[in-house]
């Protein structure tokens, strides 16, 4: 059955998305949060493998190990020497190297660029910093095999690629030619802006963002889980930040594209207006999705093919 718009609150209008939202409700309720952990994993994997696609072709993929479990995709066109670093999304909870399996071959191949997605370990069982520990080792490990970099991530994600970029920035490790932040959560304070006017927005709420922040259990003060409270945002790499109009993230992922520029860094931000969290899987059903899909592409491969990635 079709969701009802609420009598109050925002919704969107497009109507891709809100065929996007009905299946979606289909398979994982809205109050997910609120079931046991195995059981928002069962049902998040039927999510995903609901919107799974057929990999572009010539496209090949192996899952190994870099310290943590990868899955390196490998385009037929390799255009360029640079690695994309992936970091899926999930609230640190739910997702796999099978969740964002098309997505990330999708990126791939429209770059013409090896990526590498991490099989980063989750919450409840790994509280922080579990997550961004997994990352910084993968991507330190690219880095010192003289690798350029691009970090990619969407939500839970766009947090850790973030996060990844302060690491690299603050030890010293060059290589990073660029940052896409799709949908972030960056550490807003949870009660202004679009965490007030979206918190009941579909697919997302506020409530649900704090339920995640505190499974996590990261310091409130730790600016690589919280990025928007970093001091200092400058010599970070050019970045693209892409948000969703109605989702409670959304003031996170602009507000830290406005403190990346007044710091010099190079930025892109991009809203998608009829947009809600978790666009990425409706970007073959849903006009506005296709659209900002293909912006975060292109940003991907200016990033991989830069003469800073050469």
């Amino acid at each position: 059955m079709a969701p009802s718009p609420p009598k109050t609150g925002p919704f969107p209008e497009e109507p891709g998305i809100l065929e996007f939202l009905r299946i979606c409700d289909g398979f994982y309720p809205p109050d997910a949060v609120n079931a046991p952990i195995e059981q928002q994993r069962a049902w998040y994997d039927a999510l995903c493998a609901r919107f799974d696609r057929a990999l572009p072709q010539g496209l090949t993929f192996q899952d190994g190990m870099l310290f943590a479990p990868i899955r390196r995709y490998r385009p037929g066109d390799i255009r360029t020497g640079t690695v994309l670093l992936y970091l899926h999304g999930g609230g640190f909870v739910v997702g796999s190297l099978q969740s964002h399996h098309a997505i990330c071959a999708e990126i791939a191949d429209f770059a013409g660029a090896e990526l590498v997605s991490v099989d980063y370990r989750l919450a409840p069982e790994h509280v922080w910093p579990a997550q961004t520990d997994d990352c910084f080792a993968v991507l330190k490990q690219l880095l010192g095999q003289g690798k350029k970099v691009v970090v990619i991530g969407d939500s839970a994600g766009g947090n850790l690629a973030a996060g990844l970029a302060l690491r690299a920035r603050d030890e010293g490790l060059a290589g990073i030619t660029g940052q896409v932040l799709i949908y972030p959560a960056l550490g807003g304070d949870l009660v202004s802006g679009s965490y007030t006017e979206m918190a009941e927005a579909p697919g997302l709420t506020t409530a649900d963002v704090a339920y995640y922040r505190a499974i996590l259990k990261a310091p409130a003060d730790e600016p690589v889980a919280h990025p928007l409270l970093s001091a200092d945002l400058s010599g970070l790499p050019p970045t693209y930040v892409t948000v969703a109009h109605f989702d409670p993230l959304r003031d996170d992922g602009r507000m830290y594209a406005e403190r990346l520029r007044t710091a010099g860094a190079d930025v892109t931000f991009r809203e998608e207006p009829q947009m809600v969290h978790a666009w990425l899987r409706a970007r073959h059903m849903s006009d506005g999705a296709r659209e900002g899909f293909q912006a975060l592409c292109q940003a991907v491969r200016r990033f991989a093919t830069s003469s800073r990635a050469e």
